[in-house]
């Protein structure tokens, strides 16, 4: 299974792999893996069937697709946010409100990105192997610097994103009533506890 290389593309061929995504992402996210269809997802984008194989060979190849760029939009969606922040505990602020400003304009994230778990469970692994990994170089800087606590980079990353993950799941998705700076701020006062490093 391949899809074209979007390098390769024309602006009016990005434009339309880029529609053919955002509806896969809505029908995806309403009908879930199984019962979405290529053409439900054509008749969204507004293109015709046959459009669809000049980008993606099948089903799996746009979900692929989709968690992969999805992954990558939430990265730079965080690394713009953290631009400018000096301190770490200034990054954990500024990427926990990007985060959450990201899920709250993509609704379906967590859908479909559980639903790569039974789908392509490397896919889904990944998707968190590869968030983790630059939490973690990050967060070993902080304690090489003494910024924060020491301990294992990795269960550290991978805590402070199971936090982020659950308050998005609660408050942004199961009842978007939760002012996303008043989030933030309850969520920084539990991590800078947490994180602050002995004296």
């Amino acid at each position: 299974m391949s899809s074209l290389n979007p390098a390769k593309l024309t602006a009016r061929g990005l434009r339309t792999r880029t529609a053919l995504l955002a509806a896969a992402e809505e029908v995806f996210g309403k009908n879930g893996y199984e019962r979405a269809s290529i053409s439900e997802i054509t008749r969204t984008a507004g293109v015709a069937q046959g459009t669809f194989y000049v980008y993606f060979s099948d089903k799996k190849t746009i979900f692929t697709e989709l968690v992969t760029e999805l992954r990558n939009q939430l990265g730079q969606s965080i690394r713009t946010a953290l631009e400018g922040a000096n301190s770490r505990l200034d990054v954990e602020r500024a990427g926990l409100r990007a985060f959450f400003i990201f899920v709250r304009s993509h609704q379906d994230l967590y859908r479909i990105v559980r639903q790569a778990e039974f789908v392509d469970e490397e896919l889904y692994r990944d998707y968190y192997r590869s968030m983790s990994a630059s939490y973690a170089a990050g967060l070993k800087g902080a304690m090489q610097d003494g910024e924060i606590i020491t301990m294992d980079a990795e269960v550290l990353a991978y805590s402070l994103m199971g936090l982020t993950d659950f308050l998005g799941m609660r408050f942004l998705l199961w009842e978007d009533a939760q002012d996303i700076d008043l989030l933030v701020e309850q969520a920084m006062t539990f991590i800078t506890r947490g994180l602050r490093a002995s004296t």
